[in-house]
């Protein structure tokens, strides 16, 4: 079973993450949403597409932008679609 963990609280678990570029992405019905608070942020990659982001929040910490996911990947990325990816000290494991 994969983890993400920060502050305490587990984030997400599953045993069908995928790896992409050394990141785990959790499907979306694994990650404890109540946990992520919209971002307005969002960037490119070139490959995958634009990624949009949460900050996580645990009691009273939050962690800014600390996971992401893309909406509408690019094809070459598909297999991301609906799922969510964790960093910024964000331990995954």
């Amino acid at each position: 079973m994969i983890r993400a963990r920060w502050n305490g609280a587990v984030l997400a678990e599953s045993n069908d993450t995928v790896v992409v570029e050394g990141n785990h992405y959790f499907p979306a019905d694994s990650v404890d949403t109540a946990r992520l608070k919209p971002s307005d942020t969002t960037t490119v990659c070139p490959w995958k597409g634009i990624a949009h982001y949460f900050h996580v929040v645990v009691d009273d910490a939050e962690n800014r932008d600390a996971a992401w996911y893309y909406p509408a990947p690019k094809p070459e990325a598909a297999e991301i679609r609906d799922r969510i990816a964790f960093w910024k000290g964000v331990e995954v494991g």
